[in-house]
């Protein structure tokens, strides 16, 4: 599976995406060893989670080899992945 990183990196979707993903991460493993410091609010935690995952889930679906969030002509009418 080859990836062209040099186009991933420069789509701001991917950055949009990225960044929030690494920080839950990030947060969700201190909290695993009780270092980030807890938050007052229950309901706050779980929208921002649920952004994040909003958010990577616009990841995943992006390609970043085509401008935008559509696939490109020729991708709809791929039978399976070339």
């Amino acid at each position: 599976m080859k990836i062209n990183w040099k186009v991933r990196l420069r789509n701001p979707i991917f950055w949009l995406t990225a960044i929030p993903a690494f920080v839950s991460f990030v947060y969700t493993t201190l909290g695993l060893f009780g270092v980030v410091p807890s938050l007052s609010e229950d309901s706050a935690v779980k929208i921002g989670s649920a952004a994040i995952s909003a958010l990577a889930t616009v990841g995943v679906l992006i390609d970043p080899t085509t401008k935008g969030v559509c696939d490109s002509p020729d991708a709809l009418c791929y039978k399976k992945p070339k």
